[in-house]
């Protein structure tokens, strides 16, 4: 208010309208130099993770795991924000100090900053399992619906990635307890592309009816409260381009085994 006072009576007699939407409009396709910046959080949010999964074990608490995960993003140059975390059954996202017990699977969901730029993804670990066989470009995980969709070839709309992910939900056996969320990011994790108006951040779905666009980054989220096993998520980075897309972040989206690093 005290800005708009200060413009009002430095520009007597102009109008002053609200620029929300046109920043917005601007920053929804980034610069390579922007790209850069959130590939490089992208991957180091990934490495912080991995190193800690392979760091801790049974009898880590989510409060330990957590601090952890500070430490690991701030050594790679980025400013903590948050981590939201699960472990076994419980659907508390918060820390505290429940345990990582032998068997309990474990969710990571962080966001960490570098040079303003949001890195916010998601993984998975689990002490019982060995590492699963590596999912790269020639190789995905195609009955995960953040999967399937190829965001920028041939001009596609912002909603063909609902239209491409909804039916897989729909078609698994875990249909009642999944859910799928695709959302634009870059300076804050919830930005234009905006593709849908019914998550769980609420907002107009401008981009589900225009094309997406080369330079336009999109979160690209599948998760599943299981009945039995707690909380799966996987949440990937996924930036348009010109032949199609590109993803920041990739590794470690198979169950990550904890403790490897001590054993």
């Amino acid at each position: 208010m005290d800005a708009g006072g200060a413009l009002r009576q430095a520009f007597a007699g102009s109008e002053i309208v609200d620029a929300v939407f046109v920043l917005e409009r601007m920053r929804a396709r980034k610069s390579p130099q922007e790209l850069e910046k959130l590939r490089v959080a992208s991957e180091a949010v990934i490495d912080s993770m991995l190193a800690v999964i392979a760091s801790h074990g049974p009898g880590a608490t989510k409060r330990a795991l957590t601090e952890a995960l500070r430490r690991e993003e701030t050594d790679r140059g980025l400013i903590f924000e948050y981590c939201l975390i699960t472990a076994g059954t419980s659907l508390n996202r918060a820390p505290s100090e429940q345990r990582w017990e032998a068997g309990d699977i474990l969710s990571l969901d962080s966001g960490g900053n570098y040079h303003g730029y949001i890195g916010d993804l998601c993984r998975m670990g689990d002490p019982r399992r060995a590492r699963c066989r590596a999912r790269g470009p020639a190789g995905r995980d195609r009955a995960d619906p953040a999967r399937r969709h190829e965001a920028g070839q041939g001009r596609r709309m912002g909603g063909d990635i609902y239209a491409a992910a909804d039916p897989l939900v729909r078609q698994s056996k875990q249909h009642n307890h999944m859910h799928f969320l695709a959302h634009g990011m870059g300076l804050v994790s919830h930005e234009a592309p905006r593709l849908t108006a019914s998550g769980p951040v609420p907002y107009d779905a401008y981009d589900a009816s225009r094309p997406l666009e080369s330079g336009m980054v999109v979160s690209v989220e599948t998760t599943l409260a299981h009945p039995r096993r707690g909380f799966i998520k996987l949440e990937d980075t996924v930036v348009v381009t010109d032949g199609g897309f590109e993803i920041f972040g990739e590794g470690g989206r198979g169950w990550n085994r904890g403790g490897t690093a001590a054993a």
